[in-house]
């Protein structure tokens, strides 16, 4: 099976120098805004019945990416994230676990522990998130020191001052080398920022970017600022890991971050994977959202599904 260094090398020509770079990604498509937009809104109405329901809630908490990346995080607050990972429902063991809990890389070896043999990955934010500005030595350290942790996961940020200013090879070449100090130990994720990225044109070829530089994830945003994961970004990224298979047998997975809060949205953005690019994509080897607030309200409308009746406040912890 084609792997994403065997995708990188397909790429190679391109990626010798900046001009060819710039070539190859000024020369993908333009983003029809209009229709991008309406089409994400249209899929947005489709609506599903209470069996497809019930299994959408379940695959969608079995998708989230637990998280918590804030200043005052504490090992004791890690541990609360991973038990609820873990376990989100104690009055309902059939409950799916959640895919994976997302921390700094200074709080990995806590999470680990406390989700040591249930499956649940560690994500680590990593190269000097949320900004990413920072030199290559450090971006491979901060990483280094997450999967030295145990982190089963990266999840990394572009330069987007090098990218809006057009030195595509640098972003590449950063990417490329994070990706060599995951190796086979961490899966990486890109993250755009999309929000910052200004059209949709960039995130396409910030799209093609991480995918030729070895991404096993795209991922839209870090949650930190104003504009994060949208219906429309979302499945302009789905097109993308959908052209990119088609052109090398490589298949990526994406992960939506920031602002899904509830749980129709989060079935919205099911309904876009499923039109999008299809079942392949519809497990949470491929897909996720990152969130925190979101499992909650999975959590209350799973428990309406099963008894006809909304839970109390107290229903579900607060993170």
């Amino acid at each position: 099976m084609p792997t994403t260094a065997s995708a990188a090398s397909a790429f190679a020509d391109v990626t010798a120098s900046d001009s060819a770079l710039r070539r190859f990604l000024h020369g993908l498509p333009g983003v029809d805004a209009v229709g991008l937009e309406a089409r994400a809104a249209s899929l947005g109405t489709r609506s599903i019945k209470t069996t497809a329901k019930a299994y959408a809630i379940d695959l969608a908490i079995s998708m989230i990416d637990l998280t918590t990346l804030e200043g005052a995080d504490t090992p004791g607050k890690v541990r609360a994230l991973a038990a609820k990972a873990v376990n989100p429902d104690p009055t309902d063991r059939t409950t799916p676990t959640t895919a994976a809990v997302c921390v700094y890389p200074d709080m990995v070896a806590t999470a680990k522990a406390a989700v040591a043999g249930s499956g649940v990955k560690v994500a680590s934010v990593a190269t000097a998130f949320p900004a990413g500005r920072a030199a290559l030595p450090v971006k491979l350290a901060d990483t280094a020191d997450a999967i030295a942790a145990g982190a089963d996961e990266i999840d990394m940020v572009i330069d987007r001052g090098a990218f809006l200013a057009g030195h595509y090879l640098k972003v590449y070449e950063q990417i490329a080398a994070i990706k060599a100090e995951c190796g086979d130990r961490a899966r990486l994720k890109v993250i755009f920022e999309t929000g910052e990225l200004s059209t949709y044109d960039n995130i396409r070829r910030a799209s093609w970017l991480g995918m030729m530089a070895g991404a096993d994830f795209i991922k839209t945003s870090t949650g930190k600022v104003a504009v994060n994961a949208t219906p429309a970004n979302t499945l302009l990224m789905l097109e993308a890991v959908r052209d990119f298979r088609a052109q090398t047998g490589v298949q990526i997975g994406v992960k939506p971050a920031g602002g899904i809060r509830n749980t129709k949205e989060a079935i919205k953005f099911l309904v876009l994977v499923n039109e999008t690019v299809g079942e392949d994509w519809l497990d949470n080897h491929w897909f996720r959202f990152g969130a925190s607030s979101l499992l909650n309200d999975l959590l209350m409308q799973r428990q309406k599904l099963a008894t006809g009746r909304y839970s109390g406040p107290d229903y579900v912890t607060v993170d």
